[in-house]
């Protein structure tokens, strides 16, 4: 075997978040995007003893788990979804599994001489998708916490409240598409509007802004060349009333290409006067989009269109000037009984409906039935705490909750929305949480840390730990961040008395994780 040659087999493993292994020769192939039991065609990309990396060109035979008919019609061109060929009982368990397969590794790693409890406890609920493991295998890996399964996602369909859209081309120098990134690309778009995890009204939306200016003859930016002036379109809708926010992303500018030599002085040109707003609306024909877009035929109501002008050379949506184009800058989206104002770059879960689900089961990890009252008198962190969510879902049973977050604005958001729900023992920090620790006086009682998809800064982690408190909940978007993080928490005392897996992103490789760890005694 050779790098560039073009090999053929049947993925024999598959790990999170979509790596499939096969193996040729004295070699395990990874090959992403490939599913367990696909029979695939794939170009050797690099080399290592005993392994490698493929890309994947052609699935020649389906997996046996592939028993559905893909709903969207973007399948298999958009890169979003990965699983739509997989009934959902079969997405439930692959993700389930590579959940508990990650945690029984690690635990296994630091644990692995700790007698197991009673098996009926791990495989106690009948309904939890509990993989593939067997009993056997717990007493192999020496368990010693409840495994809880996998919750299903209310919605399996509709149920994203945020899209962030790229415009490009489907091919290259093509018509303007909005959209998402075409399946193993970077630069090809395909214009989803027929998307099937969105509502209708994302759809009808990037339609109508697509059409607008394609007609208009408006280019898109292009990462490479620097040049182009329509970056991303931002639509946001709550579950709760249907209200729509919808965020235009440009450059001020067409011809970045012309001042190359001075880009590092160029992302400040936003500050001051710079940027002159009229002739850029102007030139974008702004006012012409918001009445093309109030006026379509939509089940919610558009409350706000923003403009958010961004030079940086990152392709992210950076907010370095943000205007109002019509209406609010802002909705409400409501969770478990509670009102939260989300704002353009607020980070909110994207599921509202099973967030739901996972707040619920990461508060009935701190809170059961004999120890509602144990925290009246407690302080409790919420770390990395986005717009204030799991904090004010607490605060109800403890003397004080303190949220740390590195994003201003979700931080403004938190205190906000801590006042429109009538909770005043909530305190807000915005930092970054290595820092802000050392300058926070009350000690914690309980810890819950909801980390980005990289997991916590090790240095973070050790001062987070350094408190010494009794229990803490770990709420996980990326299972191999929480694997890593795990490693140093059992070593430093802790261990794992439950977990299970939630479901937000149907159709997806992507699930949360909650783990409920308590200190050994020593």
């Amino acid at each position: 075997m050779k790098k560039g040659q073009i090999c053929e087999g049947v993925v024999e493993k598959y790990t999170f978040p979509n790596k499939g292994y096969v193996r040729v020769e004295d070699r395990n192939i990874c090959v992403k995007g490939a599913l367990l039991g696909q029979q695939v065609r794939f170009l050797v990309k690099k080399l290592k003893k005993g392994a490698g990396d493929g890309r994947l060109l052609e699935v020649i035979e389906k997996s046996p788990l592939e028993d559905a008919k893909p709903s969207c019609p973007h399948f298999g061109e958009c890169g979003g979804c990965t699983y739509q060929t997989l009934s959902y009982e079969n997405q439930l368990q692959i993700k389930a599994g590579q959940v508990k397969k990650l945690l029984d590794d690690v635990i296994l790693t630091v644990d692995k001489n700790v007698e197991t409890v009673d098996k009926s406890s791990v495989f106690s609920d009948e309904k939890a998708r509990n993989s593939e493991e067997t009993a056997e295998n717990v007493d192999n890996y020496g368990q010693n916490y409840c495994w809880e399964g996998i919750k299903e996602s209310p919605l399996r369909e509709g149920y994203r409240n945020k899209m962030e859209y790229s415009f490009g081309d489907e091919y290259k120098d093509g018509p303007l598409a909005l959209g998402m990134h075409k399946k193993g690309g970077f630069y090809d778009i395909v214009t989803v509007d027929k998307c099937t995890i969105v509502h209708e009204d994302y759809n009808r939306i990037i339609r109508a802004v697509a059409d607008f200016y394609r007609e208009k003859g408006i280019p898109f930016y292009k990462k490479m060349q620097h040049v182009g002036i329509l970056r991303h379109l931002v639509v946001r809708r709550a579950m709760c009333n249907g209200d729509i926010l919808v965020n235009l992303v440009t450059t001020t500018r067409d011809n970045l290409n012309e001042v190359s030599d001075k880009l590092p002085d160029y992302t400040g040109i936003l500050t001051g006067n710079a940027c002159d707003l009229d002739k850029l609306w102007e030139k974008l024909y702004i006012n012409e989009l918001k009445d093309v877009l109030l006026s379509l035929e939509l089940e919610g109501n558009i409350v706000g269109i923003i403009h958010t002008c961004n030079d940086s050379l990152s392709d992210a949506v950076v907010p370095q000037r943000v205007e109002t184009v019509y209406g609010k800058d802002y909705i409400y989206e409501e969770i478990l009984g509670l009102k939260f104002k989300i704002s353009p770059f607020s980070f909110f879960q994207t599921n509202s409906k099973s967030a739901e689900v996972l707040y619920e089961t990461a508060r009935s990890y701190v809170l059961t039935d004999t120890n509602t009252d144990m925290f009246k008198d407690k302080v409790i962190y919420d770390l990395y705490s986005g717009t204030g969510t799991i904090a004010q879902m607490l605060a109800p049973v403890a003397k004080k909750v303190i949220g740390v977050e590195i994003v201003e604005e979700a931080v403004e958001a938190a205190k906000e929305n801590a006042a429109l729900n009538g909770l005043d023992n909530c305190e807000f920090i915005a930092g970054d949480v290595l820092k802000v620790l050392d300058s926070i006086e009350e000690k914690p009682d309980m810890i819950v840390l909801d980390p980005p998809r990289d997991g916590c800064n090790p240095k973070a982690l050790e001062k987070i730990i350094a408190y010494g408190v009794q229990e803490m909940v770990y709420i996980s978007c990326k299972p191999t961040s929480l694997a890593r993080d795990l490693v140093m928490l059992q070593e430093r005392g802790y261990r794992v008395v439950k977990a299970c897996a939630v479901d937000q992103f149907p159709g997806t490789v992507h699930v949360e994780t909650v783990v409920l760890l308590t200190k050994q005694n020593t």
